[in-house]
């Protein structure tokens, strides 16, 4: 399968809210478009977030990584949280989710990040094995809390 990875834009937004909706859904969440063009649009609007996107020749979506701005007080330097991967399942072992993760390293190089960091559920084997094959290594000296606050305000 040939495809291209490029930074996505609002523009794009047609083509990512079904992706951005099936990664919310592989999550147990409700499907809800409006919902998840509302997300992406206000990270757009508010530059928050990095998108890359994964297209097949005739620009139709395979694929996207979400990256969002964070630094490190320890190291003193700009890190990316890699908080969304997803590849659609026609999609899926074609090397898609490969160049997402790279173009994602690639991107936060040029910008002058000094690491990524993601987190993905305990039991997802298949992600874990593709992270550590490509040089991804698992903390096993922190341990990871959270703090619900409130509902979130999207409709």
């Amino acid at each position: 399968m040939r495809f291209q990875v490029r930074q996505a834009s609002i523009y794009d937004l047609d083509t990512l809210v079904p992706l951005f909706d099936g990664y919310r859904q592989f999550y147990r969440q409700a499907a809800d478009p409006a919902r998840a063009r509302a997300f992406l649009a206000e990270r757009f609007a508010h530059l928050e977030s990095i998108v890359l996107l994964a297209c097949d020749e005739q620009g139709a979506g395979l694929g996207f990584v979400q990256l969002y701005p964070m630094f490190s007080s320890v190291s003193t330097a700009r890190i990316y949280l890699l908080n969304d991967l997803f590849v659609a399942p026609p999609a899926r072992r074609q090397g898609v989710a490969s160049a997402l993760l790279g173009a994602a390293a690639e991107h936060a190089r040029a910008l002058g990040a000094a690491r990524l960091w993601l987190q993905t559920e305990q039991n997802n084997a298949s992600a874990q094995a593709l992270y550590e094959s490509l040089g991804w290594r698992r903390d096993d000296d922190f341990c990871d809390y959270g703090l619900v606050l409130a509902k979130p305000a999207f409709p």
